[in-house]
């Protein structure tokens, strides 16, 4: 069951088209004249075109437009043997008073023959272009089809936005030229205030054709100032309809050539000089599985300095800022001041393993607890550690570790 197909109730005469799918359950029925209600999919049935076989009488077949509820009893009458009334002839068309003195003037008699409109006459034709139609299914109830008026075949999406939803995919087809849709989704005039903006994206495409189509993106909303002058003949359906064009500005070809083009290759880079490490540092991150800094690397063009002493570590270090940074002026974030104080713990591990140090104290202090539950974490998976404990309650509180190395 689908948007536009026309069903019957079982528990009723009543039969009208389908404007909304609810839910996997539920659908919305237009009857009389708009008047809607939602019905479960159970309790209605597709009106099927060969039931007209089955029941000897001529079966339900709405015309564009046609009116489902009222007009739809109506019809189901066996209208078949009843005599057709002889069509009425056509009333001669009535001359113009202008039309009237132009064949009096060209004939140069009294009395002017005039037989209607010239023969070679013809109608305007029909823009070209993909359109938006909002057709009239009732009065109240309008349709919303798509037409395409141009002799490419066009893939096309079509969604709604509204306040509360962004974007509603809804269809999704190919459309052949000269053709229209079937209504996509269903309008109701009353509530016209709280129309969604309709999105279409569109395609051309012509097969055997010598260039390919850019994407064509139109959103179109509807405000009563503009929408009731665009009433109009559309293409295509023959019908008058609020007709909007979507493709005021055709979409680009887009040339084979470019097609074609290639990302340029990346320019080659020089290839990478050899590196040296530095061994002092190496050899400090290896005594252990704490996170000791990075290894520096080195160029190998540059003469690698010899390494100086590695100098042991004081036996007490004082992690507070000020005593790291005793002339500090700048003022740094906690997650900065945790970083320096972190770096300066690693160093000073790293340090009092390279010079065989037994232990070594890091004052942390209380605060929070988050340097001290870091350092602790550290210390915990360093193969190189013997043991650590909370330094002398008396001197330092629990406000330093004691790490025994060894």
């Amino acid at each position: 069951m689908n948007v536009g197909d026309r069903v019957r109730l079982l528990t009723g005469t009543e039969e009208g088209i389908v404007t909304r799918l609810l839910d996997s359950e539920l659908v919305e029925v237009a009857i009389d004249n708009d008047f809607t209600i939602p019905v479960l999919r159970r309790e209605v049935v597709v009106v099927a075109q060969e039931e007209g076989k089955n029941f000897d009488r001529a079966a339900v077949d709405y015309g564009p437009g046609q009116t489902p509820g009222k007009n739809a009893n109506a019809s189901k009458k066996d209208n078949s043997k009843r005599p057709s009334a002889t069509p009425a002839a056509p009333k001669p068309v009535q001359p113009s008073l202008q039309e009237a003195l132009a064949a009096v003037a060209s004939s140069g008699k009294g009395v002017a023959k005039i037989s209607g409109p010239a023969a070679g006459a013809r109608q305007p034709a029909a823009a070209k272009g993909l359109f938006l139609a909002l057709v009239h299914q009732s009065p109240e109830l309008l349709g919303v089809t798509l037409i395409n008026n141009t002799e490419a075949d066009v893939l096309f999406t079509y969604g709604e936005e509204t306040s509360a939803r962004p974007y509603r995919a809804l269809a999704a087809d190919k459309l052949g030229p000269k053709t229209s849709t079937k209504p996509l989704s269903f309008l109701h005039m009353k509530d016209f205030e709280a129309w969604p903006a309709v999105i279409f994206q569109l395609l051309p495409s012509k097969p055997n054709g010598d260039a390919a189509y850019e994407l064509l993106t139109k959103r179109q909303a509807f405000k009563a100032s503009t929408f009731y002058g665009s009433q109009k003949p559309a293409p295509v359906i023959g019908k008058d309809a609020y007709l909007f064009q979507l493709d005021e500005k055709a979409a680009a070809a887009i040339a084979p050539e470019q097609l074609a083009e290639e990302t340029p290759a990346p320019a080659p880079t020089a290839p990478a000089k050899p590196a040296g490490v530095d061994i002092a540092a190496l050899k400090a991150q290896l005594s252990g599985d704490a996170p000791a800094k990075p290894a520096a690397v080195v160029a190998a063009a540059t003469p690698a300095k010899p390494a100086g002493p590695i100098v042991a570590p004081p036996h007490e270090l004082d992690l507070h800022l000020e005593a790291l940074r005793p002339d500090n002026t700048e003022e740094l974030s906690n997650t900065a001041i945790l970083r320096l104080q972190l770096d300066a713990f690693e160093d000073a591990l790293s340090r009092a393993l390279a010079t065989n140090m037994h232990e070594i104290v890091f004052i942390h202090g209380m605060g929070n607890g988050v340097l001290r539950k870091e350092i602790h974490r550290q210390l915990s998976r360093n193969k190189d550690i013997k043991f650590f404990e909370d330094a002398r309650k008396e001197k330092f509180g629990f406000g330093a570790t004691l790490v025994r190395l060894k």
